[in-house]
């Protein structure tokens, strides 16, 4: 499955970008510092930046996923997107 983050544009040369899973009230990261976290390592990556790509989905996997981008140079500072996964 991939999950798209979109950031149109950016003044700020080189954004931060974290990926969180949010489930059950719990929120852990998926991306992060520029590296997958905990079982994402192994299979999920990072595409054009900012999608991110999740093979082999389980319903482990149904959660809320939180893109967020933080770009300090920009007017508008720090930016995210929630978008809600349901594997059936």
């Amino acid at each position: 499955v991939e999950l798209s983050c979109i950031i149109k544009s950016t003044v700020t040369p080189d954004p931060r970008i974290e990926w969180k899973k949010i489930r059950d009230g719990d929120t852990s990261y998926v991306f992060f510092d520029n590296k997958m976290q905990g079982d994402f390592v192994t299979r999920a990556e990072i595409l054009s930046r900012t999608s991110l790509v999740i093979k082999n989905t389980t319903r482990m996997d149904t959660a809320t996923y939180r893109c967020e981008v933080a770009a300090p140079s920009d007017t508008k500072t720090i930016d995210e997107i929630n978008i809600q996964l349901t594997v059936q």
